[in-house]
């Protein structure tokens, strides 16, 4: 599992099952991080835009979230070449 060096991914009770190794990004890296690539494509597609009412950036909010959770657009968020053996082809079909 790929985690960020968030502290509460380190804590002193966190109980790791056999069958799963924690991978740390490196420290200052959100670069690196899929989940901060989708804060920043959320963020785009928000900013300078007055909404009327709560609901209406809700309803803004989900159009987005629906576009994300495409196969192409995850592919793109975390098809980081280091997260793949370099036998894998056709990753961004």
């Amino acid at each position: 599992m790929i985690l960020d060096n968030g502290a509460f991914h380190k804590g002193k009770n966190l109980i790791i099952p056999q069958n799963i190794q924690l991978l740390f990004l490196p420290p200052y890296s959100p670069e690196l991080n899929p989940a901060e690539l989708v804060w920043l494509n959320m963020k785009r597609k928000t900013t300078n835009v007055i909404y009327k009412s709560m609901d209406e950036l809700k309803i803004k909010i989900d159009e987005i979230v629906n576009e994300f959770i495409t196969p192409k657009f995850i592919k793109r968020l975390c098809g980081f070449s280091y997260f793949f053996n370099q036998n894998q082809t056709n990753l961004y079909t």
